[in-house]
Order: structure tokens, then C-alpha cells, then sequence
């Protein structure tokens, strides 16, 4: 089966068949080929403000992306809240076209990439990000927004929706810090005909607010929308052990995309310690289980070149 990256979603069980077939390879830090690129992501709304001032700019790092051996493009809509937009004088239509587009944005760097001969598949993943993102104060690596459950489940389902309607082929429903917003994404996410991964940022195996992994992930074995589940934005020491609860718990293939390995100082919004991100870590997250596999902040197009050169 081939991906239709011209217009709309692929049939949806196609990426779901892919990743039962072979391993896949997700695309890096966002953020990281944007400011490569020399563009300023200095304020609240991070990459999501490219979207409506620099379009092209987000094209050509998921054609980067591809070009490195990426199969799948997280689109720039991590966040893009309407709350976010609202404090920057964006209303909820331009809000909703602007999430609409990210997804736009990702079709035409595959679009690019089939012309310029690369003719695997590729996919698009809808990028939901986590409350806490749109907070834009570090809480979403550490969870516990004093919120309910059905409180989050109605913040996050009106965006997921309009994602939805924009037919990518994959909700990620992403840097998760909280089993209860994970519930919550879990109930947001049923019934929008979207199939969904489900990720948490871990620190051991544990959550970031602290709950046992195998009690955050064990709710996403029962919800048919999920095809994967696993971890991202977390040092890479971290994956192994949780790529090993994610398929024992769930029985469902895991995704996994940790970032460089450096720590975000939220009050300087920079990054600080040293890479322990290698893409030869990728054979023991492999034996470990994983089947769709990337990195995240700070990692670019050279480590994710180095993922897909280890073979799928």
C-alpha cells in the first residue's frame, strides 16, 4: 500500500500496516531545522508562529526532514493552541485555518519529495502537544496542571478536531508529562475517524509528574484509535526500559523519538548539558520493540540520516 500524500489521508490503516511490517522512521526536532535555518523562535507560540508568518519556512523543514530519510512529518502544530493564538490577537478562525494548514504545510514537502524521485511512502502526523505547552512556562515536563481529567479532555478536543478534519494520517499526541492527561487524550481522541499515537515525556520509568509507566500507558491497550504508544522529549537513557513497558503493557508497537539528551531551562527558554543523542542507539531500542522511531528537540536532519542509514 502507498501513501497518498496528495490530497488527504492515506486509507487509515495504512500506516498501522506499515508499522507491522517494518520499521519506520519519524522525522527530528522541528524547532531544530527552523532555527537552523536562522529563524527566531524566541517567544510564546515557538514554531507555531511560522505558520502564519514564515508558511514556507515549515515546508522546507519537513522536506529537509524527508530528504534525511524521515518516512513521517510531525507538522509545526505542537503549539498552536486557540488559547495560544488568542493571547497574540488571532481569532478562532484564523486559529483553526492556521492548525489546518500545518498539516497542509507537511502535505507539500511530501508533495516536493515525490518530485524530487524520493518515492517511499510518507505519512503526516498531526502534532497535539500537551497543555503545558501552550502554558509556555516548562510545565509541560512536569504535569500536575491542577486540572481534571474531563477539564483537559475538553481543552484539547476542539483542536483535535479541527486536525482531524484537516485528514492527516496520525494524531501524535505528544511530550505527555501526566497519566491524567493522557486519559484525557485518550477520551478526546475517540470517535474523529483519526488514528492516534499516544507518547509521554518519562524520566525513568516513571512519568514526568511520577506515575508508573505501566499504569499511564495500560489505558491505551483498550482505545481502538491508538496504533502506537511510547515515549518522546526525554534523554535517551530513558527509552529502552520504556519502549519495554510500552509493548508489554499495551501489546501495541511503539514509537519513540527522544530528544538530544539535553535539559530546557524554561525560565532562560534555552537549552543547557551536552548530547548523549546516537543514532547507534537505535539497535537496542529496536530489539527493545520500537517500530517507529525519531528524534526530538536538538536532534536534526543528520541524526535522523543516521537513524534511516541503520535500516528499517
Amino acid at each position: 500500500m502507498t501513501s497518498d500524500t496528495s490530497s488527504g489521508r492515506t486509507d487509515s490503516p495504512g500506516l498501522a500496516d506499515a508499522l507491522a511490517d517494518r520499521v519506520l522512521v519519524l522525522d527530528g526536532g522541528m524547532s531544530n531545522q527552523l532555527e537552523s535555518a536562522g529563524h527566531d523562535l524566541s517567544d510564546e507560540l515557538w514554531s507555531a508562529r511560522l505558520l502564519a508568518e514564515r508558511p514556507q519556512a515549515v515546508t522546507e523543514a519537513h522536506l529537509a526532514y524527508f530528504r534525511a530519510g524521515a518516512d513521517v512529518a510531525i507538522t509545526a502544530s505542537y503549539q498552536a493552541t486557540f488559547e495560544g493564538f488568542a493571547r497574540r490577537g488571532i481569532g478562532h478562525d484564523d486559529a483553526a485555518r492556521l492548525l489546518a494548514l500545518s498539516v497542509d504545510l507537511a502535505r507539500a514537502a511530501a508533495r516536493r519529495a515525490r518530485d524530487e524521485g524520493i518515492d517511499r511512502p510518507l505519512w503526516v502526523a498531526a502534532s497535539v502537544g500537551p497543555y503545558g505547552a501552550m502554558l509556555a512556562d516548562g510545565s509541560e515536563y512536569r504535569g500536575r496542571y491542577g486540572l481534571s481529567v474531563a477539564e483537559l479532555a475538553r481543552f484539547h478536543r476542539p483542536r483535535m478536531e479541527v486536525l482531524a478534519a484537516a485528514a492527516p494520517d496520525v494524531l501524535a499526541l505528544e511530550t505527555v508529562p501526566d497519566a491524567d492527561e493522557g486519559a484525557a487524550l485518550l477520551e478526546a481522541v475517540r470517535g474523529l475517524g483519526v488514528p492516534a499515537w499516544l507518547s509521554y515525556t518519562v524520566e525513568g520509568r516513571h512519568t514526568r509528574a511520577g506515575q508508573p509507566l505501566e499504569e499511564a500507558f495500560a489505558p491505551a491497550a483498550e482505545v481502538d484509535e491508538v496504533i502506537a504508544v511510547g515515549v518522546n522529549c526525554c534523554a535517551p537513557r530513558d527509552v529502552t526500559a520504556a519502549v519495554e513497558i510500552a509493548s508489554r503493557v499495551t501489546g501495541k508497537p511503539v514509537v519513540v523519538y527522544p530528544n538530544s539528551g539535553e535539559t530546557w531551562d524554561a525560565e532562560a527558554r534555552a537549552w543547557t548539558g551536552r548530547t548523549t543523542f546516537d543514532a547507534g542507539q537505535v539497535e537496542a531500542w529496536r530489539a527493545a520493540g520500537a517500530r517507529l522511531i525519531g528524534g526530538c528537540c536538538r536532534v536534526g536532519t543528520e541524526g535522523i540520516a543516521g537513524i534511516a542509514s541503520g535500516g528499517r
